[in-house]
C-alpha cells in the first residue's frame, strides 16, 4: 500500500528569500502518513477508527524547496506492532520547466488508530506482510528504540519559558519568541483533534522566528531532531508555541520548542504540556549561501546545561553524518 501527495509550492507556501517553510513540508509529510495509516488500519472489517500521529522521527531538509517548484510526497508503510504503524516518507522536488528532480526529505512517523467512538480506545492494527524476516525485526527493533526515547522524553519535560525584559543581544532572552492559537474546526480531525502536521507547521513558524531575530538573515530548516506528540489538543483549546536557542556551532543554531495547550471550552483539565521538539535552522546569504551564526551569549546555568546538551546532540549527529558518509567515499 502506498500514497502519494503532489502540489505546487505558493508564494504563501515561503519565506521572503522563496523557500518553502519547514513547516509547510513537515504538514505535507504528515498529511500523506495520516492518510495510509488510516487507510490500512481501516482496511479491515471492524470498528473505524483515524490513526493519530503520535511521534516524528529525525528529519533532515537535504535541500531547500523554493515557490513555482513541485512538491512530490509519496508514503509507505514499513513496519506494524500490534497498536501502531510506522510510515516513511521522501520528498522529491520537481521544476516543471526542466523536469529536474531532486530528493528534498525523508521522514519516519508513528501512528496509533483512535476508535471514531471512543478516542481513548486505540484499536489493534492489521498487520502487514514482509518480504524479508529481516525487514520485520528491524522494524521491531525501531518501534521499541522510538518507544523508550518516547518515555525518556516526557520525563523530562517540564520545562518552561519564562518572559526576559531588556535582553542583550546574542542571549537566550533576546530571540526567545511565543505564538498563541486558538484550534479551530479547519486545525482538526474527524475526532476534534488537532492534526500534527498543523502542530508541527506552527512550531516551525516559532523556532524560525526565534532564528532570524538571533542572526537577522534569511534563515532556513536544516532538519527536527524527533518531535514526541504527548498528549491530544481538542478543538477549542488555546494552545502556546514557546521556542528558545539552545546551540549555536559555527553555522547552525538548535531551538527547542514547546507546544502547551489550555483547554478553555467545557474542560476542567488544568493546562499541560502536548509536544516538544528541537529544530535546527542554519543562515543564509543573499546569494544563499551558508554564512557564519552568531554565537550564543550564555548568562544562567540552565543556559549553560542546555548549551552542552545541545553540542552532545550536534556532536553526535555530527558523527553519524560522518558514518554514513564512510561507504560513499570507499566506493
Amino acid at each position: 500500500m502506498a500514497c502519494q501527495l503532489i502540489r505546487i509550492m505558493r508564494p504563501d507556501d515561503a519565506n521572503i528569500a522563496g523557500n518553502v517553510h519547514g513547516g509547510t513540508i513537515l504538514k505535507m509529510i504528515e498529511e500523506a502518513g495520516a492518510i495510509i495509516s488510516t487507510r490500512h488500519c481501516n482496511s479491515q472489517s471492524g470498528e473505524h477508527c483515524v490513526a493519530a500521529l503520535a511521534r516524528v522521527e529525525r528529519t533532515d531538509f537535504l535541500s531547500p524547496m523554493c515557490i513555482g517548484e513541485v512538491a512530490h510526497v509519496s508514503a509507505e508503510i514499513t513496519y506494524t506492532s500490534k497498536h501502531s504503524v510506522e510510515v516513511q516518507v521522501n520528498v522529491l522536488s520537481e521544476n516543471i520547466l526542466t523536469g529536474a528532480k531532486r530528493v528534498t526529505n525523508r521522514a519516519t512517523l508513528w501512528y496509533v488508530p483512535l476508535s471514531l467512538k471512543n478516542v481513548d480506545k486505540v484499536l489493534e492494527v492489521p498487520p502487514i506482510q514482509y518480504a524479508w524476516k529481516e525487514l520485520e525485526e528491524d522494524g521491531k527493533r525501531r518501534y521499541e528504540e522510538q518507544k523508550l526515547e518516547r518515555l525518556v522524553t516526557k520525563q523530562r519535560n517540564g520545562d518552561i519559558i519564562f518572559p526576559v525584559f531588556n535582553p542583550e543581544p546574542y542571549t537566550v532572552g533576546y530571540s526567545q519568541s511565543s505564538l498563541i492559537h486558538l484550534v479551530g474546526p479547519s486545525d482538526c480531525t474527524l475526532h476534534g483533534f488537532v492534526h500534527g502536521g498543523v502542530t508541527m507547521k506552527l512550531m516551525d513558524e516559532v523556532a524560525g522566528i526565534v532564528a532570524a531575530r538571533h542572526c537577522k538573515t534569511n534563515i532556513v530548516t536544516a532538519s527536527v531532531d524527533a518531535i514526541n506528540f504527548h498528549e491530544k489538543i481538542k478543538k477549542g483549546c488555546v494552545i502556546t508555541i514557546s521556542g528558545r536557542m539552545t546551540f549555536t556551532s559555527n553555522k547552525s543554531m538548535e531551538i527547542e520548542v514547546f507546544v502547551d495547550a489550555d483547554p478553555f471550552v467545557d474542560e476542567p483539565k488544568e493546562r499541560y504540556r502536548a509536544v516538544s521538539a528541537f529544530f535546527t535552522y542554519v543562515s543564509l546569504s543573499k546569494e544563499g549561501k551558508p554564512v557564519p551564526v552568531p554565537q550564543l551569549v550564555i548568562e544562567t546555568e540552565d543556559e549553560k546545561r542546555r548549551f552542552e546538551d545541545g553540542k552532545g546532540r550536534y556532536l553526535q549527529t555530527k558523527a553519524k553524518r560522518q558514518v554514513q558518509m564512510q561507504p560513499l567515499t570507499q566506493q
